[in-house]
């Protein structure tokens, strides 16, 4: 049996991040605990003799305000946060999301300050999940602009989540096929994508970013969507640009789905000097 102290010795370890206080995240977990081997060690660390760089890490509190990991888990390579997703719409979801503020902090994190992304995860998530369509055929397979927290952590974040009612936080399938999809991607070699980018434009279930991310080679990074476009500035789309474990070389944006700050955000872009790749 193995003991968390012997991880710290290790390096690359992909933190998972649950909280007992969301359904879907709790659902998650029982997959995680029943299915893949995870024994509890500490008193929120959970580990698996099967995936020794993998841990498991489940919290009383609510995933929004886990800021405070770093300490816990030095050598983690990415969080990745399973959690539920809300809509009106109430329509079966399952979607993948960077964090991040580009205003207020209602939800987490910190204002106007965005978390650290890694985007060839997200993608190769993407395309796993969507590889796994058969067994979640009443759901849809989306991404969704950058927002909410945490925002601090020292390493990159993912939100992964099911949505968007009870009936589908409780739907042990879709965890099933949740877990199946990251475990693929996260037991294999981490690399990088062949280009990355960050996203402008568009509502926030990106549909334009999501063909990009299926059927391109780019990766993408931070994506703010059209209501959030009148607080992006310099700042913000530098730390767009610099928050990422891999290198951004352009930005993709929704020519059609700018608004009326079309004009302001093209020149901010021309103004760093970034290549802009209109979609």
């Amino acid at each position: 049996m193995l003991n968390y102290s012997r991880y710290s010795e290790l390096s690359d370890i992909y933190t998972l991040v649950c909280s007992n206080q969301d359904l879907a995240s709790s659902t998650i977990s029982s997959c995680l605990i029943e299915e893949y081997g995870f024994l509890k060690d500490a008193d929120s660390t959970f580990y698996s003799d099967k995936y020794p760089g993998i841990v498991l890490h489940i919290s009383e509190n609510n995933l929004l305000y886990l800021d405070n990991l770093d300490e816990k888990y030095p050598n983690t390579l990415c969080y990745i946060f399973l959690s539920q997703h809300r809509s009106q719409a109430n329509i079966p979801a399952l979607t993948c999301h960077s964090t991040g503020n580009f205003d207020e902090n209602n939800f987490g994190g910190k204002e106007r300050e965005l978390g650290i992304c890694y985007p060839w995860i997200q993608k190769q998530y993407l395309i796993e999940l969507n590889n796994n369509k058969d067994t979640v055929p009443t759901y849809d397979i989306i991404i969704e602009s950058t927002h909410h927290g945490p925002t601090s952590l020292k390493k990159p974040i993912l939100f992964i989540e099911i949505g968007s009612a009870e009936e589908q936080w409780l739907d042990k399938n879709a965890a099933n096929t949740v877990c199946s999809s990251l475990f693929k991607v996260i037991t294999r070699k981490h690399e990088f994508c062949e280009k990355v980018a960050i996203g402008l434009g568009g509502n926030h279930y990106p549909t334009k970013f999501n063909k990009i991310l299926m059927e391109s080679e780019y990766g993408l990074g931070s994506i703010a969507a059209k209501h959030d476009l009148p607080y992006l500035d310099n700042s913000l789309i530098d730390q767009m640009i610099r928050r990422n474990i891999e290198k951004v070389t352009c930005a993709i944006v929704d020519a059609k789905g700018l608004g009326k700050e079309k004009s302001r955000i093209l020149t901010a872009l021309n103004e760093i000097g970034i290549e802009v790749i209109k979609i």
